[in-house]
């Protein structure tokens, strides 16, 4: 059974990203407030949850959540800061958009960095353990692949809208025959080749 949060008195936050270890498309995070009388049965880790399941609870938390906020932050911004830096930027964009402010934020994973002087705690695999977070990390996953779906429509040789831009074998494929599109991250090892040197 997930808890609500970690401080029952505070307005506390749940945050979390989707997108880390992809090669193309942006990383998303979100941030979510939940009335101190929020449960529900299936919410936990989205990894864990069908899309189907994933698409209902976004909308029951986008009605019921106090306040919730969604956050991309695109391939040029990750390629010039790192995919960690981005991770963290996107949470505290997210956080900074949450009405009211919040007290204390609670982060899914081992790293976050200070967001003015809120208090905060990093939570390793929080997204199975806080209800906040677990809300967060459906926000964060379904916005994401919803981009990622509509950029397919662009690009439909990578097959974004099966592996959202994770590095399958078949989009490693696609960036060998067709090369990289401008949704790669440019920091990225996008083949493995390009640290095999040519003998």
């Amino acid at each position: 059974m997930l808890q609500l949060k970690i401080h029952s008195n505070l307005i506390e936050c749940g945050t979390d990203e989707a997108g880390r270890g992809c090669l193309a498309g942006p990383v998303t995070a979100a941030a979510v407030i939940l009335p101190d009388d929020f449960s529900h049965p299936w919410l936990t880790d989205s990894k864990q949850l069908s899309e189907k399941k994933r698409l209902e609870l976004k909308s029951i938390i986008e009605q019921e959540a106090i306040s919730y906020a969604v956050t991309h932050v695109m391939m040029e911004e990750i390629d010039k800061v790192n995919i960690l830096n981005a991770s963290i930027i996107a949470m505290q964009r997210s956080v900074a958009r949450l009405q009211p402010p919040v007290q204390f934020i609670a982060v899914d994973g081992n790293r976050f960095k200070p967001y003015l002087d809120i208090p905060y705690e990093t939570v390793v695999k929080g997204d199975g353990k806080f209800l906040h977070i677990a809300a967060a990390s459906i926000l964060a996953k379904t916005e994401r692949d919803a981009f990622m779906k509509k950029i397919d429509a662009e690009h439909p040789a990578y097959g974004w809208k099966q592996n959202k831009g994770y590095p399958t074998a078949a989009h490693r494929e696609a960036i060998k025959k067709y090369g990289a599109t401008p949704y790669h991250r440019k920091s990225f090892k996008l083949l493995p080749e390009q640290l095999k040197l040519k003998l």
